[in-house]
């Protein structure tokens, strides 16, 4: 059977040149591109050392008030995806700054939050009409659309990491937000009314979800520290996680927010783990202690306070000399839910 000549090079590229007028182009010129064999991210591995970026931030609270800023924060930005204002396709990550006198006005949006708090004591914030306290390793969520406020009557700085699913808002364009007429919400329950409600086995009779997202949003960090001791005393070490627990939604059993998963996990003194790659992209921080991360053939070393993300199915493995408590967060519920979560 006789087959057809190849078109020549300048032919085709005529041919795509008119139908780019209709705005249309040709797949197989991209398809590689768009269907990979394997994940292929922008997303690059990084870390943020907490000791070079805290002067920045202590000057940018010179320099901008909370309330001028809204939310006076410094982004981490991939290097990998400079101008995105994202840490991995779908997550962003920074680090906010509240001084002592200030408040953060109370707001709302669609996009999920998470913090972890970082350095400082005595700020608090403000969910739906209860406060909490902020600890170092505190882990507190503002799910979506719910109204939130920051105020710092305490002496000191305080510094958190945020987490929210910004760039994966930005994709679906959904993304909306309001600004509270007050400062600061009323107070309406006392502190801990949730956690007490619904964070010790025990649900009121008459609970109905008003949103997919946890009704607990203050996770202290005492109790998490707690419960990573008792797994260290009782349980197997895992040969890549260590001691690792997730963060749920106690009345589901699922994930604390619908697009974000949270995680912490105890690495004992001497742990050297195997490799592992998921198809997750995550942002860990580092709460206790100091080792190293290898992603691939590049090697980190971490310290307390540092903050760095592995890419999406990119092979790591974690070494520490000390006893290390390491948080993270991904978009694996997202992935969870459409069947697409893979891991080796």
């Amino acid at each position: 059977m006789n087959h057809p000549a190849i078109e020549p090079r300048a032919e085709r590229e005529a041919f795509y040149r008119r139908i780019a007028q209709a705005s249309m182009t040709p797949l197989w010129e991209v398809m590689s591109a768009l269907v990979p064999e394997r994940p292929e991210s922008p997303c690059v591995p990084a870390i943020w050392r907490y000791q070079q970026v805290r002067p920045w931030l202590l000057e940018s609270g010179r320099l901008i008030t909370a309330r001028e800023a809204v939310r006076r924060v410094l982004i981490m930005e991939n290097p990998g995806m400079p101008g995105s204002s994202a840490i991995t396709s779908s997550l962003y990550a920074g680090l906010q700054l509240i001084l002592p006198g200030e408040v953060a006005p109370s707001h709302r949006h669609t996009q999920s939050a998470l913090r972890l708090i970082v350095e400082g004591s005595g700020a608090f914030t403000a969910v739906e009409g209860e406060r909490a306290t902020m600890q170092p390793g505190d882990f507190i969520i503002t799910p979506s659309w719910t109204w939130h406020d920051h105020g710092n009557p305490g002496a000191e700085p305080v510094v958190w990491l945020d987490g929210l699913d910004i760039p994966l808002l930005r994709v679906l364009e959904c993304g909306f937000s309001e600004n509270d007429a007050r400062d600061v919400q009323p107070v309406a329950r006392p502190e801990g009314d949730a956690l007490a409600r619904y964070g010790s086995n025990l649900l009121p009779i008459d609970y109905q979800p008003a949103s997919p997202s946890s009704p607990v949003f203050a996770y202290p960090y005492a109790r998490t520290r707690e419960t990573l001791e008792q797994l260290r005393r009782a349980g197997p070490l895992h040969p890549v996680h260590g001691h690792k627990m997730q963060f749920i939604n106690p009345a589901t059993g699922g994930f604390a927010m619908p697009s974000i998963a949270t995680f912490v996990q105890l690495l004992p003194a001497g742990f050297a783990g195997e490799n592992y790659r998921c198809t997750d992209g995550t942002v860990f921080h580092c709460i206790e202690g100091e080792g190293s991360v290898t992603i691939e053939q590049q090697t980190f070393a971490f310290r307390a306070k540092d903050t760095f993300v592995v890419p999406s199915w990119r092979e790591h493995r974690f070494s520490v000399p000390a006893d290390s408590v390491l948080f993270s967060f991904s978009d694996r519920p997202v992935q969870r839910a459409l069947g697409l979560w893979r891991e080796d």
